[in-house]
């Protein structure tokens, strides 16, 4: 059984995020890396910093996915990884989303600063990211940046960026957050981090000569409900639909009956 340690515990509770000891076995990650890759070479019309729900395979019926997508699903549910999940968000846990950002060698976008929970349909709002280092991931290349313990705020104002080199188009308020006090994820590849839904975080343009990418999976608990009024949107060749998006309850039980399992699953 995978244990973040008390320490490691307080970490995420005061800054927001955590780098655990823990890291993916040697085979496993090998695995996962191959399948990333492949991923990336299946779905040439999108952009590889911008492989949303990455663990759905594109399929009729379906809109929502990419080629290939149903071979990450498996990575979403490792028993190491929920474990390490469950110290954090609880026993009843929800995998409702995943992305692969792998920004290019040289030309990597921008990820302006933001809040994840800005964009999700989670009611009330608490959610986790697991952010697996593919590649390694480090300040020359474009590795997320945070501000520590800027979770605590809650949700704060964004406002429309609409620069075209960035990965998203919203953005927190330059006057709302210290800069100056932001902190790399660095992180060696097969080393994971988890972060809070309320953490302010981006990250540069990669300049380097080497690729940076990672891959998220996103868990809620089963307590909140997703929210399924948003409408669908298409963006950079691939669309993104939460009416018809499936939910997996991959550990503990459900608790929220506005939740439903069977809508997207073809």
């Amino acid at each position: 059984m995978a244990r973040l340690s008390e320490e490691e515990i307080r970490t995420y509770r005061e800054e927001g995020l955590v780098i655990p000891e823990y890291r993916l076995p040697g085979s496993g990650f090998a695995e996962l890396r191959d399948d990333c890759e492949s991923l990336i070479r299946n779905n040439p019309e999108i952009r590889p910093e911008k492989l949303i729900s990455a663990h759905l395979e594109k399929c009729p019926g379906r809109e929502e996915g990419l080629r290939g997508g149903g071979r990450i699903l498996r990575y979403a549910t490792d028993p190491d990884v929920l474990d390490l999940v469950e110290q954090l968000i609880g026993p009843d846990i929800i995998l409702w989303g995943s992305a692969l950002f792998a920004k290019p060698a040289g030309e990597g976008m921008e990820v302006p600063w933001h809040q994840d929970g800005h964009y999700w349909p989670i009611r009330p709002l608490a959610a986790i990211t697991v952010w697996i280092a593919i590649d390694d991931s480090t300040s020359e290349n474009g590795c997320m940046r945070y501000i520590p313990s800027s979770h605590k705020a809650g949700v704060l104002s964004h406002y429309l960026d609409e620069r075209r080199e960035l990965v998203l188009n919203q953005a927190i308020q330059n006057d709302l957050f210290n800069e100056a006090a932001a902190k790399d994820d660095v992180l060696m590849a097969g080393q994971i981090s988890l972060h809070d839904v309320f953490l302010i975080h981006g990250s540069r343009v990669n300049r380097s000569t080497k690729r940076r990418a990672g891959l998220t999976f996103r868990y809620m608990p089963a307590t909140s409900y997703f929210d399924r009024s948003i409408p669908a949107y298409r963006t950079e060749g691939l669309v993104v639909d939460f009416a018809r998006r499936p939910l997996f309850l991959v550990r503990g039980v459900n608790s929220n009956p506005q939740n439903d399992f069977q809508v997207g699953h073809v």
